[in-house]
């Protein structure tokens, strides 16, 4: 055990200090000269050569957010002796190291850890790459399982099945990987391991013998996972003689390195100075440095077969780390290894700065942060309300609003974000398009445009829910406009009194208040999952507000047609609500094409222009004020209305009203 002080330098150096890249500055003596000895790395010094690869174990935690992953991989940092133990009660999530992700207790970013843990007199090394649980981060899950034999099904056994465990374990079993499920929260006074064994039974074909129950934030059970790891999943392939090729499946930037990629050697021994192409780019890079995540980076010689680490190399642009992509050595081309699809946007917001002056500094917070999260779309857009801001592409909604906050907590960044849209696919004569900005979208009312159809995307939704709100959740998706609506008891005899709901929703419904609907309408107990199901025909329409004729660029909406009048309303009157009075009348209306659907008037300021009369005839005041009459109507014909920036905020913070 080190004292305490040498343990806080060594503390305060693996944060800052990559071993040879950061400069000294900022960083107290007694921490240079502490680091810069023997011992403080001596700590961390594993030798990758010593473990070949019958005694290497690549594994995934898959579960639902909120089941208790971050707390397991604590746990199992701690048994394998990677980390310290924590004082008892205190949760150190080492793998959430986002400010984001330690606030909402939610994974965002899938992070590595390589654990050495005895075991019949045998050293194994066990890599974990951890995988966030939320529908909207499924393309980083995708990728962590890409470098995995094997997956922990992690399942709480106060709320059991979940969609989003169903969604994770299809992606797993498509992959070949081997399942060790484990029942974790035993230990709470409302758990049921048996009834969520007999579940997972029937969602999974698991033998209920072969589930592990565990309590990850106490740790019983948590060496008999360990020893299922070493024992159920089965090493990786490839021989240490064969031409190098390596899966590059995750990349984060460095501004002093570059970028920082995270690969799985498949094949050959990758060495410090060796010569790398890219099978994607054909670009030939140097490896300046590699190393195993331990859990922070530890440099080591060399990467073996079925070992996964990090590499930095002369790679400078982020654009060239291509998921999916097989790196080899430079000179001795392989066969590319199968891919992934690209993230593909489902979401798509405007995003401005609250003081226009802010744009570029905002544009360049925008650039940096997409750095580390690749599955962002950007493209610039201007607006006459609001400025100069950038079209974003989200993988979902809470994709959406993690980035904000990042924003906000990385780069001191004040932003507006308008309502989120999703991508339309407009069918013309002779092309088509796709539009996801409202501002683009054609007005179909209008026969010029020769628009043959509108085809909005589509997703296949599960929802698991008890039983009891069985019926009020087939009445959320019908007023959401579901199809093809279907039904399923969680087990065979109904007993649990959970039921699986099965529907195809128009993805533009789930964007907006699904999710607190879902919630509310269910207390809190139901979970949703929805995968892309294509697009389909819909009758959609282009919806337009106008303040004193002219129309506001930023506030419109794409809408279905019966939808229209209660959205057109809905938003009138909170316009009315927040938009300042003015010195004359400004109607305020909801329009599609040339049809207005709804309207309100906002009353004009009025002085009092005869109070300074005394006595005299009547035709006095009343030249005075037919002259207010006119001078208000010549001030609406040319006068402007300024929407302000908090107004704008007010409305868009909520998105479609309902």
């Amino acid at each position: 055990m080190l004292p305490g002080w040498r343990r806080a330098c060594l503390n305060i150096f693996q944060r800052h200090q990559k071993y040879a890249s950061i400069p000294w500055q900022g960083i107290p003596l007694a921490v240079r000269l502490f680091a810069t000895t023997p011992c403080a790395r001596a700590k961390k010094l594993v030798r990758v050569e010593d473990f070949e690869r019958d005694v290497i174990r690549n594994f995934s935690i898959i579960a639902h957010i909120d089941h208790g992953k971050s707390t397991l991989a604590d746990r199992l940092l701690e048994l394998t002796g990677t980390i310290e133990r924590a004082q008892k009660g205190l949760n150190q999530q080492v793998l959430d190291k986002l400010k984001v992700e330690r606030e909402r207790g939610i994974t965002v970013k899938a992070q590595t850890a390589s654990m050495v843990h005895p075991f019949d007199g045998r050293k194994y090394l066990l890599n974990l790459i951890d995988t966030p649980g939320h529908v909207d981060f499924a393309w980083e899950v995708s990728r962590s399982l890409a470098a995995c034999q094997g997956a922990l099904l992690l399942v709480d056994a106060t709320q059991g099945v979940q969609a989003q465990s169903i969604s994770v374990f299809n992606v797993a079993v498509e992959r070949g990987l081997k399942i060790i499920p484990v029942l974790n929260k035993i230990d709470l006074p409302a758990a049921q391991p048996e009834q969520i064994a007999v579940q997972m039974q029937a969602a999974f074909g698991i033998d209920p013998e072969e589930v592990i129950q565990i309590s990850a934030k106490t740790g019983k059970g948590v060496d008999a996972v360990l020893r299922a790891i070493i024992e159920r999943i089965p090493p990786p392939t490839g021989e240490a003689t064969a031409p190098l090729k390596a899966f590059l499946f995750d990349s984060s930037y460095d501004r002093y390195r570059g970028v920082i990629s995270l690969v799985n050697i498949r094949e050959g021994v990758l060495r410090k100075g060796d010569k790398i192409a890219s099978c994607y780019t054909r670009k030939k890079y140097e490896v300046t440095e590699l190393g195993i995540m331990h859990p922070e980076e530890v440099p080591t010689t060399s990467l073996r077969p079925g070992q996964v680490g990090y590499i930095a190399c002369n790679m400078k642009e982020s654009s060239e780390a291509h998921i999916g992509d097989t790196l080899h050595r430079a000179g001795v081309p392989v066969e590319p290894m199968p891919g992934f699809k690209p993230a593909k946007a489902m979401v798509y917001a405007g995003v401005y700065p609250i003081d226009s002056n802010d744009f570029l500094k905002l544009e360049e917070s925008i650039k940096r942060l997409t750095l580390t999260d690749r599955s962002v779309e950007v493209t610039r857009e201007s607006s006459t309300a609001l400025g100069q801001g950038c079209r974003l592409g989200f993988l979902g909604t809470l994709h959406m609003d993690v980035f904000r906050q990042r924003l906000e907590d990385e780069y001191d960044a004040n932003v507006i974000i308008t309502a989120p849209t999703v991508p339309y696919k407009v069918v013309y004569h002779d092309r088509v398009e796709t539009v996801s900005n409202p501002t683009e979208f054609p007005d179909v009312t209008d026969s010029t445009n020769r628009v043959v159809e509108v085809q909005e995307p589509i997703v296949k939704a599960s929802i698991i829910v008890p039983q009891e709100y069985l019926g009020e959740m087939m009445d959320l998706c019908f007023s959401h406009r579901a199809e093809d609506l279907d039904h399923r008891y969680l087990d065979s005899s109904g007993s649990s009194g959970r039921t699986i709901l099965t529907c195809n929703l128009p993805l533009t419904e789930i964007v907006t208040d699904f999710f607190d609907q879902l919630k509310s309408r269910s207390s809190g107990f139901a979970s949703f999952d929805y995968e892309d199901a294509g697009y389909q025909p819909s009758k959609l329409v282009k919806m337009t507000f106008l303040l004193n004729n002219k129309p506001v660029d930023a506030l419109a909406l794409i809408v279905h047609r019966s939808a229209e009048q209660a959205v057109g309303r809905a938003w009138v009157k909170k316009l009315h609500k927040i938009i300042p009075r003015q010195m004359f009348e400004v109607p305020i209306q909801a329009a599609v094409g040339r049809r207005i659907i709804a309207r309100e008037t906002l009353s004009a300021y009025r002085a009092d222009v005869t109070a300074g009369l005394y006595g005299g005839h009547h035709e006095r005041k009343l030249k005075h004020l037919n002259n207010q009459k006119e001078s208000k109507k010549r001030m609406k014909r040319v006068g402007t209305v300024d929407l302000p920036q908090e107004a704008f905020y007010d409305m868009l913070k909520t998105g479609k009203s309902s």
